[in-house]
């Protein structure tokens, strides 16, 4: 992870979680098949911070509610500008990859299933997403993840740079 992730606490915030995916999984034994259930669930404020993560129990309730007390260990503060991202932004994690790109006032997001949650949750109003390889979407909330961790903003490339506000954008 590089140095411009912010991890947050959850003392004071108000969550909203989103039920990405459940898996029903089957374990043979001796006495017969034993099911059990496996939840993604991403979590955020919808001002930008967001977190995802993995619930596995007998019944489905408790595997949400696994999901969503592991989403909010792993919170991270996501930059945002006027409700799009400030810049493209590529990213990969396993077979899926992802590309998200920001859009004009308006737009709204068009994003497929794993990736819309994981941007609405964020608090992304308007941007361009689209997934290319694997539709697994454990790993594409992973890979939207990586992208939105990735993402830069004008504060941060100031600082990188070594610049003032003001020459970053004017050279």
């Amino acid at each position: 992870m590089s140095k411009n992730i912010k991890k947050v606490r959850t003392a004071d915030l108000e969550l909203k979680d989103r039920l990405v995916a459940i898996n029903r999984v089957t374990k043979v034994t001796k006495g017969g098949r034993t099911f059990s259930f496996s939840a993604i669930v991403v979590v955020g404020d919808e001002k930008n911070i967001v977190g995802h993560g993995l619930g596995k129990a007998g019944e489905v309730t408790t595997a949400i509610a696994k999901g969503v007390e592991d989403a909010k260990k792993n919170l991270f503060k996501i930059p945002i500008l006027h409700g799009t991202i400030p810049h493209e932004q590529l990213a990969k994690y396993g077979g899926a990859k992802v590309f998200i790109k920001p859009a004009s006032h308006g737009t709204g997001v068009k994003a497929g299933g794993a990736m819309r949650a994981v941007l609405e949750s964020v608090g992304i109003t308007d941007v361009l997403a689209k997934s290319k390889g694997s539709s697994n979407a454990h790993n594409l909330v992973k890979a939207t993840m990586k992208a939105l961790l990735e993402l830069r903003d004008a504060y941060t490339v100031g600082d990188q740079r070594g610049l003032e506000l003001n020459k970053v954008f004017n050279g």
